[in-house]
């Protein structure tokens, strides 16, 4: 019996019966694609890799990250008996987006109105609230700079509020009626602003918070550049990628506004999108967009071909439910290959943060088995 957790196929019509999402099975099994494991996984038993075994595996489950005790480890008989046990330990409710710096899981709350930090070097859990002008409403969204500085949205202040690398407040970008941010990307020297109000990206200066410019123009809102609801954003090598929720594509800018091209559709097939949240671009070009109807993670090409997903929801700890936001890390590994398949060498790292179910932040591996053939497997 092999030591891995095989998985198992699964198409999105299964990953979405809640919402009574259809979608042709035949398609699904004519392409190079692999399900998600959503039945409960006794993890003695082995890893939850995609694709499952025989298949060349390229992605492992890895850990969630929900309370205190996931980065501290069990609490032993005398902190049980303080704290009354694990419904009172130090907790995510209900987070949203998620950034990684310096060995920190980084998970805004929005019901909590702060942001937790999972330290993985220090096996510490603080959750930080802000106070006087870092006093904290509604927060979605983070990004970090390298630097170590936080950029967090909050949709009732309507500013993207700024906190250094010890979780000091700084200062506080935009006023009222500029903007209502869902995100913030972070670049060398400007802020890319995604806007609710007007539906469209608010570009300001890094210092000074001045608004250099906004994009897409308005005009037809039938165009492949229009955005109708913009809810999340990366940035790689030039390129803006903005998560469109009610439109169902994720749009693909250059930093100053040109637009390059459209990822996904609307509708239930292969390649498309009922409620796109999340959005992650890794060192190759592949996009990874995260859906909220059918609750995986759809990882496409450069050039918008659909290569696999994973995820799924369900009551298992590797299950992510209603998900909101996808990160990819390089510079992290470290602090992660601690949970892999002894053969298995994480490349980078995947975050998923989901809003609903047992597992709020879930960290998978992307990576390779040492020794096994991956020439036929799908590509990186």
């Amino acid at each position: 019996m092999s030591k891995y957790h095989p998985g198992f196929f699964q198409s999105i019509e299964g990953m979405s019966r809640r919402r009574a999402i259809h979608v042709s099975i035949g398609a699904f099994f004519a392409l190079y694609l692999v399900g998600c494991a959503t039945g409960p996984t006794d993890e003695r038993e082995g890893h939850l890799f995609y694709p499952p075994l025989p298949n060349p595996p390229r992605i492992q489950y890895l850990a969630t990250f929900s309370n205190e005790i996931d980065v501290k480890g069990e609490l032993g008989g005398l902190g049980k008996f303080v704290l009354g046990g694990e419904e009172n330990m130090s907790s995510v409710d209900k987070p949203y987006g998620t950034a990684l710096f310096d060995g920190k899981i980084h998970v805004v709350d929005a019901r909590g109105a702060g942001y937790a930090i999972f330290d993985l070097k220090a096996k510490e859990f603080r959750f930080i609230k802000g106070s006087g002008g870092g006093y904290l409403q509604k927060p979605i969204n983070m990004d970090i700079d390298s630097e170590g500085n936080k950029y967090v949205t909050d949709t009732i202040r309507q500013q993207v509020v700024v906190f250094d690398r010890n979780d000091e407040y700084i200062r506080a970008f935009g006023v009222k009626g500029q903007f209502k941010p869902s995100d913030v990307a972070v670049d060398d020297d400007r802020l890319y602003v995604a806007n609710l109000l007007n539906s469209d990206i608010h570009v300001l200066d890094k210092q000074t918070g001045e608004a250099l410019f906004q994009f897409p123009p308005k005009g037809d809102a039938a165009g492949p550049e229009h955005l109708a609801h913009p809810t999340n954003l990366a940035l790689r090598d030039g390129y803006l990628y903005v998560a469109d929720s009610t439109a169902s594509k994720v749009v693909k800018f250059t930093t100053s506004g040109e637009y390059v091209a459209t990822i996904g559709r609307m509708g239930t097939n292969v390649g498309e999108f009922a409620r796109p949240k999340g959005v992650a671009v890794d060192k190759a070009g592949n996009i990874y967009v995260v859906d909220a109807a059918f609750e995986n993670v759809q990882i496409f090409t450069e050039e918008g071909k659909l290569l696999l997903y994973f995820g799924g929801p369900g009551p298992a700890r590797e299950n992510i439910n209603l998900p909101t936001t996808v990160v990819v890390d390089y510079d992290n590994v470290e602090y992660f290959q601690q949970y892999a398949a002894p053969d298995f060498k994480i490349e980078y790292v995947i975050l998923v943060a989901s809003q609903f179910g047992l597992s709020k932040v879930n960290a998978f591996g992307f990576g390779k088995i040492e020794g096994m053939d991956y020439s036929s497997a799908v590509p990186n």
